[in-house]
């Protein structure tokens, strides 16, 4: 029985933990609210995401202790929101995820230190790249809760590290497959997020599906311009880890980042609609990283230009989707 370590107690963590724990794993997993973990413990279901969701406890282990449950684990999987990850794991030892593989299932970037999540793990805890992994979709957590057809892509330099949690994620309605390019999906997940917020943004404003459909394919060119700047070797950015992944967060009811970001177009403060939400829209946080990268970069991307000045310099956003418009082809 694999043992694996979920940290996070969002919607993300919670599906994940469904799929994994219905597939045989023994998943010890770290939320951090005590009365979360009660209320697992007593109805087995999480109070606050997914809730639908019933887990066996013979195979989820609720718990707050952070160390125990990556102690306990051979795999780490990360769920928590970015901003997250560094307050998180900073209680943990330098050595502590020495043997273990590890996943990352966010969609982020470390705020400040504008670095990759699996970056910034295999710097703070001193692991070869070929310890580390990123899940990308197309998947969003309510379908998974429902159990309708997804698709899921493991990307890791170590080949076997991925088709080992590839296969730990397959069953009848969960398809995954593992791929080696580890950056080119991660940088990918992180634009996808700046590019449906700002669709969210146009949709606010009272923009069209004729919009959004030039906005995203302007969108793929601009991610394959900056991934190539960043991280340049083939890829083909029309597979599911890519385009599939962006189409299914600019256009979804269920996307955090394209609802964020239509408050905004509709005229809510940046902070009221973090608040109103109630949930991470890791677009936000993306916007301000990718934008300090490509200062020194100096590739061309205006739909992530427009984004930060409407999120960052205060720009009103009818004014920025104007001056957006024009740069479309």
């Amino acid at each position: 029985m694999e043992k694996i370590a979920m940290i996070g107690g969002g919607s993300w963590a919670t599906a994940l933990t469904k799929i994994l724990s219905e597939n045989g794993a023994r998943v010890h997993w770290w939320l951090r609210a005590k009365d979360d973990v009660q209320h697992l413990l007593s109805t087995r279901h999480n109070p606050r995401y997914i809730s639908s969701v019933q887990f066996d406890l013979e195979r989820v282990r609720p718990t707050n202790e952070l160390k125990e449950a990556v102690k306990a684990a051979d795999w780490l999987v990360l769920a928590v929101p970015a901003a997250f990850v560094q307050p998180v794991l900073d209680g943990l030892d330098r050595d502590a995820l020495k043997g273990k593989r590890i996943i990352s299932a966010i969609k982020g970037m470390i705020p400040g230190r504008n670095v990759l999540v699996t970056d910034y793990v295999a710097e703070r805890f001193r692991l070869a790249h070929t310890c580390v992994g990123v899940v990308a979709g197309p998947c969003h957590a309510e379908e998974v809760a429902l159990e309708k057809q997804s698709y899921l892509t493991i990307g890791s330099p170590d080949a076997k590290l991925a088709e080992d949690f590839s296969a730990l994620l397959r069953n009848r309605y969960v398809k995954a497959e593992a791929a080696e390019d580890l950056d080119g999906i991660e940088y990918c997940a992180v634009m996808k997020n700046i590019i449906a917020l700002t669709g969210g943004i146009a949709h606010g404003l009272g923009y069209g599906d004729n919009f959004l459909a030039v906005l995203v394919s302007n969108a793929v060119q601009e991610m394959r311009r900056f991934v190539q700047a960043v991280n340049p070797q083939p890829r083909d950015l029309s597979g599911s880890a890519y385009l599939g992944d962006l189409l299914v967060t600019a256009y979804s009811q269920f996307s955090r980042n394209r609802t964020f970001g239509s408050m905004v177009g509709r005229g809510y403060s940046v902070k009221s609609a973090q608040l109103e939400m109630n949930m991470i829209a890791e677009g936000y946080y993306a916007v301000k990283s990718i934008h300090e990268l490509n200062k020194k970069l100096q590739v061309n991307m205006p739909i992530t230009a427009a984004a930060y000045n409407i999120l960052y310099e205060r720009i009103a956003p009818a004014v920025e989707l104007e001056i957006l418009k024009e740069k479309l082809r």
